[in-house]
This record gives C-alpha cells, sequence and structure tokens, in this order.
C-alpha cells in the first residue's frame, strides 16, 4: 500500500519523520546493490588483466631422504613422503601447461629412488616436450646403466662436490672417501652418452680457502655453480633442527675470496646468498611451492592449481633473472651460443689482424682462428 502525501498529515508527527525518512533511503536500496555488484565486477577485471607469473623453471624437491649428511643442507629429510609416479607427473603437466620450459629434480637424493625418477625424466622429455631436464645429485647412487637407459631425455646432470679433499668432504658430511673418484666417472659418463655434465659446490668455513682450478679444468663441466653457504629458518637454523649450519656460515668477503680465486674458469658462475634467497621456485615432496623458508607453503598445485599456489608465495623473479636462471640449457642452445661467441670472436681478430697488417706491430694476416685459439671452450 502507497501512502500520498495527505494521508501523511494526519499521522502523528514522529511516525511522519520517521516515514519520510525512510522515503529518501529508498533510492539508496536500489544503489547499494547496484555498487556492490559493480565493485564485483571491476575486482575480477584486475585479477584477469594483472600480469600471471610463469614458472619457467622450476625445482621439484620430490624426496627428502638423503644417504648424505652434508652439515649445511637446507631440505633435510624431515618425513619421507614420495608423490606417486602418477601425482607427480599430473603435476608437471599442469607446471608445463603453465609455461614450465625447465624441470630440475632434487631431493634429497633423486638415485635414492631410480626408477621412480625414470619415469618422471622419460614423462618430461617424451610427453610434455620441456625444452631442459636436469637433476641434481650427489652421485653416490648414479650407475651407467641409468644414464644409458634414460640419457636421451636428461639434458644436465648436476654432480654436488664441495672439494677434491676427501677428508674435507667426510668433514662436511658428503661421503665416506670415495666421493672424487665416482665424480671423475660420472663426468666420462655424460661425454659418452652426450649429456651435459654441471658441477654444484657449496663454498662455506671448510673450503673457501681451497684451490680448485686443476680439477675443474680436467673434469671441464659446461656450468660450475658455487653457492655461498646458506641457513634457512626451520631447515638448518638451529641445535633444534635436522642439521645446524651455523659453524659452516661464511663472511661475504670470505665467499668473494673463494670466488676472485676462481672466477678464470670460464664454467665459474658464483651465487651468493642475495641472489639465492628466494629466487628459486621449489616445489616440494607434497606438489606444493615453497617460499624458501618453507614456513608457509602453498596449496597443492594438484588441488589448487599452479596460478592460485603461486600467487600465495613469494617468488624473486627478479632475482632469478639476475642470477642468471635463463641460460643455455640443453646441447641444441649451449652449441648455438658457443657458435654465436665464435663467429663474434673471429670477427674481432680478424678485425685486430687487419689493423696489425696494416702497419702495426704484431700483425697477424693470414693466421687462422679456431676456438682454442680465441678461448672458446667446444662442448664435448
Amino acid at each position: 500500500m502507497q501512502l500520498r502525501p495527505s494521508q501523511i498529515s494526519h499521522l502523528p508527527r514522529e511516525a511522519s519523520v520517521m516515514l519520510l525518512q525512510n522515503l529518501y533511503l529508498l533510492p539508496l536500496l536500489f544503489l547499494l546493490p547496484l555498487l556492490s555488484w559493480s565493485f564485483y565486477l571491476s575486482r575480477k577485471i584486475r585479477i584477469r588483466l594483472r600480469p600471471k607469473t610463469i614458472p619457467l623453471s622450476v625445482n621439484y624437491h620430490f624426496t627428502r631422504k638423503c644417504n648424505y649428511e652434508c652439515g649445511f643442507c637446507f631440505h633435510t629429510d624431515t618425513n619421507s613422503y614420495i608423490a606417486p609416479v602418477k601425482d607427480g607427473n599430473a603435476a608437471l603437466k599442469l607446471l608445463a601447461q603453465a609455461g614450465m620450459r625447465k624441470i630440475n629434480f632434487a631431493g634429497g637424493e633423486p638415485f635414492l629412488y631410480p626408477g621412480h625418477l625414470g619415469k618422471m625424466v622419460d614423462f618430461c622429455k617424451e610427453i610434455l616436450k620441456l625444452e631442459s631436464v636436469s637433476i641434481v645429485s650427489n652421485g653416490s647412487k648414479i650407475t651407467e646403466s641409468w644414464i644409458k637407459a634414460h640419457s636421451k631425455n636428461v639434458d644436465i646432470l648436476a654432480i654436488s662436490c664441495d672439494s677434491f679433499n676427501e677428508e674435507t668432504n667426510i668433514a662436511i658430511g658428503r661421503g665416506k672417501g670415495t666421493h672424487i673418484k665416482q665424480l671423475y666417472r660420472i663426468a666420462d659418463w655424460c661425454r659418452d652418452y652426450g649429456i651435459l655434465f654441471k658441477l654444484n659446490s657449496v663454498i662455506c668455513q671448510y673450503n673457501w680457502k681451497e684451490d680448485m682450478n686443476e680439477h675443474i679444468a680436467r673434469l671441464q663441466p659446461y656450468r660450475w655453480k658455487c653457492f655461498q653457504v646458506l641457513l634457512v629458518a626451520g631447515e638448518n637454523d638451529s641445535d633444534k633442527t635436522k642439521r645446524d649450519v651455523r659453524n659452516f656460515l661464511i663472511s661475504d668477503e670470505e665467499y668473494e675470496h673463494f670466488c676472485r680465486n676462481h672466477d678464470k674458469n670460464a664454467c665459474f658462475v658464483p651465487e651468493p646468498n642475495n641472489l639465492m634467497a628466494k629466487s628459486y621456485l621449489i616445489l616440494d615432496e607434497h606438489l606444493r611451492f615453497l617460499d624458501r623458508t618453507g614456513q608457509c607453503p602453498s596449496g597443492s598445485i594438484l588441488g589448487v592449481g599452479v596460478n592460485k599456489a603461486l600467487s600465495s608465495v613469494f617468488w624473486d623473479t627478479n632475482g632469478f633473472e639476475e642470477r642468471g636462471g635463463i641460460y643455455a640449457w640443453n646441447e641444441e642452445q649451449v652449441r648455438k651460443k658457443q657458435e654465436d661467441e665464435l663467429t663474434t670472436a673471429i670477427k674481432t681478430q680478424l678485425g685486430a689482424s687487419v689493423s696489425g697488417s696494416c702497419g702495426g706491430p704484431g700483425g697477424q694476416s693470414g693466421k687462422s682462428a679456431d676456438m682454442e685459439d680465441i678461448g672458446v671452450r667446444p662442448l664435448p
């Protein structure tokens, strides 16, 4: 029933005032739902227009179990869970659909489960067609038969070696005295089966003074990454955690001392703490992204999806690029890079030769240049 103004005049004064006030509020009752809907739509549009993070390179630590006891380890065996191959492959497929180009299998020690690892490696290359498949291992459980069976699907095999003194390795917790011999064996297998051989070293209180140049020259890794030992809260930061890194820590000056002594190696890639901290995208054994502290993981990407999982953790994409996270990560890309370097170097040398032959001292007109002449190391 609608009241006319003449009817309102017969109501008590207080009731008339209240009714008039409510009549003025009627337009707001229609506007509020419209405003709410408008806000909802604008939020949806902002979310859709917001650039999505693309997980170009992912480190899948599918197990925490390890047969070594490195004192500085930041991903310790606090549980023995491993996702079934079916779930792991489903997660890898989601990552590939979200833009992943490179997968790195790590642990723990991946080769404690060679069959499990082999199935995922083959899936990534043969089904997902990823640009690069790499593995990080301590090397102790790698066999030539495994490499022979899966070599066509592995682009990079990275072996962790922190010292070329076995006593130092034992003190660190890396093996029982046979680590270096196995390292050289694996380097030979990689050359024999066409896998890029990479070396990872953690620079700490036990090895920052060591001269490793001779062994690096003999091993000829295509990439040698040297990490400054890292403290990760909740993983290796106290006597209450599985590992306690505090006695391994070094100063920035000590780390820089090691770098100066080894930066002449073309394969040398330094990685200090400020670049490491949050620049790695880590997927844990439960298929969750970690924020490097490991304290606030995302939901499983099988449950919440890749984009939502990524949005709930911080991945320093600028740090990822600054540390050279995108590089020549398969044999074809490495050869192309070397060809480009060779072409540039030859042009530079020919230019110098022409300049020298026109009256300058030391002219070398007529001298041919190859990769070794100009310091470009050929791919094994």
